[in-house]
């Protein structure tokens, strides 16, 4: 029969090892991977990611190659060698820049899109990146993609926490999510 205080020590070591296995699980986390950059799936990704916040998840996006472009501020020019002007003339100046993933229409599909948002009440990418940002969604950006692309850091727009990581840090993101999207 065992004593007292070996059943008080076996009950210490099962509350130890819940609460070892309670913080091993993932949190109430979302880790999204934005990768396409186009207006939609942009706007799709922080639709997302807001919807996420109200449910008080902490959401994290990783903007990867052609995403990085959204993030763009089209005021901000700082000097660049050849190579990378070329490449900042081939991508979109800023979220507002952004193409449609589907039906361009000759260019005109994203203004129509907009205009169609606009008539129905619909927030706008911009208004989405600011709430975004108010509610405390982070934003990481790619280091790799950033250099093969030519940009830098200090082109990007003003967002609160926005940082440049590099992919190891997407991986520990999602280690860490109890949900991941990548768009």
């Amino acid at each position: 029969m065992p004593t007292l205080t070996s059943e008080q020590e076996q009950i210490k070591n099962l509350e130890a090892r819940v609460e070892a296995l309670e913080r091993s699980q993932p949190g109430d986390n979302l880790a999204i991977g934005v990768m396409t950059g186009n207006l939609d799936t942009t706007m799709a990704a922080f639709i997302i990611a807001l919807g996420a916040t109200a449910y008080d998840m902490q959401v994290d996006m990783f903007f990867t190659f052609w995403a990085t472009a959204a993030l763009r501020d089209p005021e901000k020019t700082p000097p660049k060698g050849l190579l990378d002007r070329m490449f900042g003339r081939m991508l979109p100046r800023s979220s507002r820049n952004l193409p449609l993933s589907k039906l361009q229409m000759a260019g005109i599909g994203p203004k129509m899109i907009r205009s169609v948002m606009r008539q129905r009440g619909v927030k706008s990418l911009e208004d989405l990146m600011r709430q975004a940002g108010e509610l405390g969604v982070r934003i990481h950006v790619c280091e790799m993609s950033m250099n093969v692309m030519g940009l830098r850091p200090e082109e990007l727009i003003a967002y609160p926490g926005l940082d440049i990581v590099g992919v190891g840090s997407f991986i520990k993101m999602v280690r860490e999510a109890k949900q991941v999207i990548f768009l």
